[in-house]
């Protein structure tokens, strides 16, 4: 993680495809395509790695959460449960349709702390989003329980987390509509674009017109064709799906090099006094895209975090003091800061915020480091950045 550094000829093939034709745009010009669809066959090519009936490709992983929930119904006056280590496009996806995040602790997962989860269910609430981060995964027997339970809709953002399987089953293929992004720092990367799996035909089907202003698709006048309901227009296009398809008939390459990484770095880390690895639930395995651990306390992992910048070890990321991913630094969220009027029923959804505790995510985030996995060094470049870790931590103990 990420593919780009690895970009290659297959790449450039399938980009010069759509140059040469001229088509940059993913329907319709059937006479100038010279027989390329390059959105059409990465969905293709998701289906069948994932083994799903569906797959729809779209211009960002945050188009890719706002169309689940789009899809699924969720909109005004629903609220939607999410973790406190996440993207900051979970909340965002989440109010775009007008619905309420609620926002809920981790557990030594980095993930849904699951007693959190059944605490914060109402009458209100729609749908569950364990968000998979930094390459593992939430226990989704449990989740899927709860929304079996309650008659609640499970999506899984597995953006950071292709290639990571929970009990034999890719992630993103267990709740009722699975997310990924292939932006540029993914293991696989469009540039920018998105993707939706789902074996529901309703929710493909809404999917498909959704994501391009509500065109039905039906004939070959593009002019003429019916809108059912209202879309938007979260298309990707041809250029960003011709790499992203050269980049998928690679992934096989690119997580053997991060599962490799990974191990190196952490078997040097095993056995050092005050490093405890993120559990992953029973029958999950890891993307390996991220080696995440935990020191002893917030201190330890502040000074362990500055020592690797000091000695050039760089990607590893402290999350308590991160503006993005960590509900700690969500300011513009806690007070509401839009430049358009939220709802009222917005607004007092979220007030929340102002006083809601989340002492047990500090105690995870705080003691926390994730170091992301990079695939383009060499098995001695890993070697030796194993080693300055490890001698980093032990000077910080």
């Amino acid at each position: 993680m990420p593919g780009f550094e690895l970009f290659g000829d297959a790449e450039r093939k399938e980009v010069q495809d759509v140059l040469a034709s001229g088509v940059l745009m993913r329907y319709g010009f059937e006479g100038m395509r010279n027989g390329h669809w390059k959105a059409n066959d990465l969905e293709l090519a998701i289906q069948n790695r994932f083994r799903v009936k569906h797959a729809q490709l779209v211009s960002n992983g945050t188009a890719a959460v706002s169309m689940t929930l789009a899809v699924a119904g969720v909109g005004a006056g629903d609220e939607v449960i999410m973790p406190s280590f996440t993207f900051v496009a979970s909340f965002e996806a989440i109010m775009m349709m007008g619905a309420t995040p609620v926002v809920v602790d981790i557990d030594d997962t980095l993930t849904l702390d699951i007693e959190g989860v059944k605490a914060a269910i109402t009458s209100k609430t729609k749908a569950i989003m364990p968000v998979h981060m930094c390459g593992s995964m939430a226990n989704l027997d449990a989740l899927k329980s709860i929304c079996d339970q309650h008659n609640l809709i499970l999506i899984e953002d597995a953006c950071q987390a292709i290639g990571g399987s929970y009990k034999g089953k890719a992630l993103g293929t267990f709740g009722d509509l699975g997310c990924f992004s292939f932006d540029f720092v993914k293991t696989v990367t469009c540039g920018e674009g998105g993707g939706i799996i789902t074996n529901n035909a309703t929710y493909a089907k809404r999917l498909d017109h959704f994501s391009d202003h509500g065109h039905d698709h039906i004939g070959k006048d593009r002019g003429a064709e019916d809108h059912p309901f209202l879309g938007y227009n979260f298309r990707i296009s041809e250029l960003n799906a011709a790499v992203g398809l050269a980049q998928f008939k690679r992934i096989d390459e690119f997580l053997a090099l991060q599962k490799r990484n990974y191990t190196i770095l952490r078997t040097a880390l095993s056995g050092i006094d005050g490093v405890q690895f993120r559990t992953v639930p029973n029958g999950g395995v890891e993307s390996y895209a991220f080696l995440s651990f935990f020191l002893d306390d917030l201190s330890t992992a502040r000074a362990v975090s500055k020592s690797f910048k000091a000695n050039g070890i760089d990607v590893c990321f402290h999350y308590y003091d991160n503006n993005w991913h960590y509900i700690r630094k969500w300011d513009h969220l806690k007070t509401q800061n839009s430049l358009y009027p939220l709802s009222k029923e917005l607004r007092e959804g979220l007030s929340y915020l102002k006083t809601k505790d989340f002492s047990k995510s500090d105690h995870y985030i705080g003691r926390n480091i994730s170091c992301l996995i990079k695939i383009s060094w060499t098995e001695e470049e890993v070697l030796k950045r194993a080693e300055t870790m490890a001698q980093c931590i032990k000077s910080c103990n």
